[in-house]
């Protein structure tokens, strides 16, 4: 399992680096073991597209180094912080997609409620108020967002998204960068359109459902 998931956290970081959606060190991606307490992250200042298996880094929830020789991302407070708050979250994608991150530079939310595909597989994108990047005071400032939901962007920093598995994160990330693309293009053709009344709260109501579908038969 371990090992797997190591293999995981490469592929991904090599998947987000192909795309453009990092360039070069930035970004980061963690996954944790289920039922564990064990986290596998990506280390500091090492290119995404080119990381082994051997130097995604181990550390526990206090973010403290259980395994590996290099130092783990920078930000792993805000990973080990999203993990404390979620028991449902198993992975975090953390990258710096040029539109959205410029979405975010500019101090401009996404607003998701005229996508029905956003609405569904994401829910709301709330834009996090900047907070000096790598410093503890952006897990407590992220902690308040992340708990309530799946995907966020930092000011002037970047898109974070969350998932039960890496795959779930790595999709998130895709598609709200994809969903950045069509705001910009849609305010450059006048602004997008909100959606016919009633359908927002339809569309959770239906994601909500299926959740409880989902969870019910796990428990079986």
């Amino acid at each position: 399992m371990q090992d797997r998931l190591r293999s995981k956290v490469v592929e991904i970081s090599k998947r987000l680096y192909n795309r453009g959606l990092v360039a070069g060190a930035g970004g980061n991606v963690s996954a944790r073991a289920p039922h564990s307490e064990e986290i596998f992250i990506t280390p500091s200042g090492l290119c995404k597209g080119y990381l082994k298996s051997s130097q995604i880094v181990k550390v526990d929830l206090n973010g403290n180094v259980i395994r590996g020789k290099l130092r783990p991302t920078s930000e792993t407070p805000m990973h080990t912080k999203i993990y404390r708050i979620r028991n449902d979250i198993n992975a975090i994608v953390h990258a710096h997609p040029p539109i959205s991150t410029g979405f975010s530079c500019a101090n401009i939310p996404l607003d998701y409620s005229f996508y029905p595909e956003v609405i569904v597989m994401i829910g709301e994108i709330p834009l996090v108020e900047y907070v000096t990047p790598t410093t503890r005071d952006l897990g407590s400032i992220v902690a308040e967002h992340a708990e309530r939901h799946n995907a966020f962007l930092l000011r002037s920093h970047g898109p974070v998204t969350m998932g039960s598995s890496l795959e779930q994160a790595y999709h998130r990330m895709e598609l709200l960068e994809d969903f950045a693309k069509i705001c910009l293009v849609s305010k450059l053709l006048g602004g997008p359109q909100p959606l016919p009344s009633g359908e927002v709260q339809k569309l959770l109501a239906l994601e909500t459902e299926k959740y409880r579908m989902e969870l019910a038969k796990k428990r079986e």
